[in-house]
């Protein structure tokens, strides 16, 4: 399962784990779509292609809960 995180590691923009908008490599590193497409999908932490996280449907984000752990640095 994924961890979805919950904001962008780059500039730090929140990505709720119901909507779509954000981008991960196959670490489940997480940007934002502005920053994704800056960096040219390419994630900076391990060079991989970066692509759409799926969403998480709102009823089965009470049974696994999105990750609350940031990874912004900023």
């Amino acid at each position: 399962m994924l961890e979805m995180r919950p904001d962008c590691e780059r500039c730090g923009t929140d990505l709720p784990a119901h909507l779509s908008g954000a981008f991960i490599c196959s670490f489940e590193c997480t940007f934002c779509a502005d920053c994704s497409d800056a960096m040219d999908e390419r994630c900076p932490n391990c060079g991989g292609e970066l692509l759409d996280r799926p969403t998480r449907a709102k009823p089965l984000l009470e049974k696994h809960p999105a990750s609350t752990v940031r990874k912004h640095k900023g």
